[in-house]
């Protein structure tokens, strides 16, 4: 580990790629870009470095063996294995569980946000926490643990106060819980809806009260059709935000097209689960086994549990099974998360940014990654 004053190479900025360096001030900003414009056409014709935003996950629960829902220091150990596949900043997920369960996973991540709190050197900054559940649809668990109930505001205001949420899953047909939106947006919660059987009114009526995107879409919702769109038929037609997850088990590339023509800022998630970055095995999610075989995460039954993903292997994805140009690439595996969060100082590389950032080769593989200006 290092600290980096200076970078060259072709550098992705909001205005497009730069041949130049980067420098960054003793805090861990960006201090300033300078450089040649390039055409974005030209960027990869190089065998010099390649300089992305750095990556920013909010659906994230595990990795290199370890699982959010543990406690103990598995966050820590979650954010090593990821920044190490370029994710800089991302958000701890959470299940649908017990509120005891809830309360070891929040207690184990409150020192992370801490006043007096140092990041670790080697791994990803912990943005917060995606509350996925438990005031979500048991008719559409999907992996989830058999846990679902209605929004308690007591509940989240019990686990705020340990560790800060920054998004909130839920299914706003269930009693109670579309209600309850609009004082979540005013908290300053994002609400997103998911692991629902919401009909197309119901969402439609949660967009209006303030729910600002969908969790993993197209699975664990009502799907698509013509005399009655569901959830996704909803999102197609009003989403400006939506995850969803790129590593092509999960949605097909055809489906993922869709979604890019419908939602401006689509962005990816990898739901990766402590099966990341392992061999294959039985791993926990939350309450469940889980056992990754076949590139994929599975229930017992069958049902697909997360994933194995990393964001780098998205990236790639985007580009090389999508169609995706790198920069149009670059914003849905970093800027559009950020935007969607209401950072204005991550995934994006530009004067008082964080010098957060991920270098390249031609081909797309990591060869760096810096957060706040920092290498690791």
């Amino acid at each position: 580990m290092s600290s980096a004053r200076s970078l060259k190479g072709r550098i992705l900025t909001p205005d497009g790629f730069v041949d130049g360096a980067i420098t960054f001030d003793a805090e861990g900003r960006i201090e300033s870009i300078v450089g040649t414009p390039v055409a974005l056409q030209a960027a990869r014709d190089t065998q010099g470095a390649l300089i992305l935003p750095g990556f920013i996950d909010l659906h994230v629960h595990g990795g290199g063996g370890r699982d959010v829902m543990e406690g103990g220091d598995a966050a820590q150990h979650i954010a090593a294995l990821h920044v190490r596949h370029g994710t800089t900043s991302m958000l701890a997920t959470t299940m649908t569980a017990p509120m005891s369960d809830l309360e070891t996973a929040f207690a184990a991540l409150a020192p992370i946000f801490a006043p007096v709190a140092q990041h670790h050197a080697k791994a990803a900054r912990v943005l917060g926490v995606h509350l996925e559940g438990p005031y979500i649809n048991p008719g559409k668990l999907g992996a989830q643990p058999d846990y679902a109930r209605p929004l308690d505001g007591g509940e989240i205001r019990r686990l705020h106060a340990m560790a800060p949420i920054r998004l909130i899953t839920l299914a706003p047909e269930v009693a109670g819980n579309i209600d309850v939106i609009e004082s979540l947006v005013a908290a300053g919660y994002r609400v997103q809806v998911g692991h629902s059987l919401a009909s197309y009114e119901e969402v439609v009526s949660a967009l209006e009260r303030g729910a600002g995107g969908f969790t993993h879409l197209y699975n664990a919702m009502s799907a698509l059709h013509h005399r009655e769109p569901g959830v996704v038929g909803a999102a197609l037609a009003h989403a400006k935000y939506s995850e969803i997850i790129p590593d092509l088990l999960h949605v097909h590339p055809g489906a993922i097209k869709v979604a890019l023509r419908a939602i401006p800022c689509l962005y990816c998630v990898t739901d990766s689960t402590a099966a990341a970055g392992m061999p294959d095995g039985e791993y926990r999610l939350g309450r469940h086994t889980v056992t990754k075989c076949l590139g994929g995460v599975r229930l017992p039954d069958g049902t697909l549990a997360g994933s194995t993903l990393t964001m780098d292997q998205a990236l790639r994805n985007l580009v090389e099974r999508v169609g995706l140009d790198i920069a149009d690439a670059s914003r849905r595996v970093s800027t559009f998360a950020a935007d969607h969060l209401g950072l204005a100082d991550r995934g994006r590389l530009q004067r008082g940014a964080w010098g957060d950032l991920v270098v390249l080769d031609r081909d797309l593989q990591i060869t760096d990654v810096y957060v706040e200006g920092t290498r690791v």
